[in-house]
């Protein structure tokens, strides 16, 4: 297990209040030992004008999940990790239903994580693979505000 302690989707939930997961209601669904999934849904607050999945949304998704994973890692006492860059490349249309993400690690470092995060549609086909490298910053009390 790469998780800092144990966690389970259900108690992930608070993550998501009053963020834009809880605007496009994407939900932490599983928690693996070296993964993390979730879904969001390809509705009206997802979708682009010709009526497919937002490439803009994808990257949310994708980042959402890469981000929550590595903040899952670290000792939130001490360090929290912040997104440095994410790169997408959109793979298939989709115009319903939900897509679903998981986030693996490709590299965990000292100062720097980057995940590797496939989203695929309902019947598992490629929609979206994304990677996105975090940096880890210590918390030092009001130091960490510089970066905030």
């Amino acid at each position: 297990m790469i998780w800092f302690t144990k966690y389970t989707s259900d108690a992930l939930g608070f993550m998501g209040k009053s963020t834009m997961m809880e605007h496009l209601d994407i939900q932490i669904t599983e928690v693996g030992d070296d993964y993390l999934s979730g879904s969001m849904p390809v509705d009206h607050r997802t979708i682009q004008p010709a009526g497919l999945l937002h490439g803009g949304a994808s990257v949310v998704l994708a980042e959402t999940l890469g981000s929550i994973a590595a903040n899952l890692v670290v000792d939130p006492e001490r360090f929290t990790c912040v997104g440095l860059d994410i790169n997408a490349n959109h793979l298939r249309a989709v115009k319903s239903g939900r897509v679903i993400g998981t986030a693996r690690p490709v590299h965990i470092g000292a100062t720097t994580h980057v995940w590797s995060i496939e989203i695929k549609d309902e019947r598992g086909r490629m929609v979206c693979i994304s990677r996105l490298t975090m940096a880890i910053l210590q918390r030092k009390g009001k130091e960490l505000e510089k970066y905030l």
